[in-house]
């Protein structure tokens, strides 16, 4: 083990030219960034998991229903033991074979089925309560840690000129609340990374989960090289539209439509200014050339630009949904939902629950006498999320 981590930490590759790990122990005059710092990050991402379960529970959810926002979640489908079966061991999508099949055996209509399957979907999702007390946490955490963030940086000179990122690098000391910001930082993405297997489940779950790594790997890695004022300025920059996204999302819950849209195009704007103008200019730029110009080349710098432009990448996807969404705010008056939380609609929602074609059958729909007839439909099928 010790020779893997020798390998792994290999000096030639995350340092520069002529620098050790030697060289950036503690000592009496200036404290350094220590690998082991990063082992705060788990028992506090632990703390801030169970800070936000009190948060919603006892903050959240009262002042969500002080707001009138609905408690309830969508329409449940009608209980049947057949097309449960179908839903919980098959698919939650059934193809149109499937359907027919269903529909002789219930003697119910395909679309009747259809409308089963949706309403069985919608089932599974969260009530707008749920929602709105996981933004509410989400808008608090990262208000409270990007005032600090801007706090903090405002009376530091590589904030107006990225160049003194580099002034001394690799040897500058840790300021206490630039080590406080970053294990922060650091133990609330590892928070994310847990809670994302039982938060809200969304269309772009496996994009945000990609995000969460590349920003993990990004925080610990930048951290144990001294990248910290780099890091604490991407940091801030990647938090400053966050919180007006989760502000609009809590307005649309509280059916705040006029203030849910201006807040959302405001966000749209500080995202595509901060990620696609920002980023670039002030991050990326000092990242791949004054870096370069002030230390040289050495392999570390490769591994962190790439993360970077990953990230890059990501942002314009979505700033390309957040365009298309701010189109369809201007076009049709109003903005468009979260397309990552949309409950399943149509024009079939409202209506009654599946209607069977014979009244009377119903020993075919609810009963055990129609078990043998499913086992045609319980076979050749694969099974797909519903995201």
């Amino acid at each position: 083990m010790a020779g893997i981590l020798a390998w792994f930490w290999n000096e030639r590759f995350w340092l520069p030219h002529n620098v050790t790990w030697a060289d950036l122990k503690n000592t009496e005059e200036a404290s350094f960034p220590q690998a082991e710092d990063l082992y705060l990050a788990f028992p506090l991402a632990f703390c801030i998991f169970m800070i936000r379960l009190v948060f919603e529970r006892f903050i959240a959810k009262p002042c969500a229903l002080g707001l009138k926002v609905q408690a309830n979640g969508p329409q449940k489908a009608q209980p049947n033991a057949i097309l449960e079966k179908v839903f919980t061991a098959i698919t939650k999508h059934p193809d149109e074979k499937r359907l027919e099949g269903l529909s002789k055996q219930l003697d119910w209509d395909v679309r009747s089925i259809q409308r089963w399957f949706r309403q069985r979907r919608n089932q599974e999702k969260p009530s707008t309560l749920t929602k709105f007390c996981e933004s509410m946490w989400r808008f608090t955490f990262y208000l409270y840690i990007f005032t600090y963030g801007v706090r903090f940086l405002k009376k530091t000179p590589w904030l107006w000129n990225t160049r003194q990122c580099w002034n001394g690098y690799p040897y500058q000391p840790l300021m206490p609340d630039l080590h406080y910001y970053y294990i922060v930082e650091l133990s609330f993405y590892w928070s994310l990374m847990f809670s994302q297997f039982t938060d809200i489940k969304r269309k772009d779950f496996s994009i945000m989960f990609t995000h969460h790594i590349v920003t993990v790997i990004l925080i610990s890695f930048s951290y144990v090289t001294n990248l910290t004022r780099v890091g604490a300025l991407t940091l801030c920059l990647h938090d400053s539209a966050d919180i007006l996204l989760e502000a609009a999302k809590m307005a649309n819950y509280c059916k705040c439509q006029k203030l849910s849209d201006l807040l959302f195009l405001m966000f749209a704007i500080v995202f595509i200014i901060s990620r696609l103008g920002i980023y670039p200019l002030w991050i990326l730029n000092t990242m791949l050339f004054e870096l370069y110009e002030a230390l040289g080349n050495f392999p570390a710098l490769w591994f962190f630009n790439t993360l970077l432009i990953v990230l890059q990448v990501l942002h314009c996807f979505w700033s390309y949904l957040i365009i298309k969404a701010a189109y369809k705010a201007i076009s049709r008056g109003k903005v468009a939902k979260d397309d990552r939380s949309d409950v399943e609609s149509s024009s079939d929602e409202d209506d009654s629950v599946p209607r069977s074609n014979n009244p009377h059958n119903t020993t075919t729909t609810n009963g055990t006498s129609g078990a043998n007839g499913t086992n045609g439909y319980l076979t050749g099928s694969t099974c797909s999320e519903d995201h």
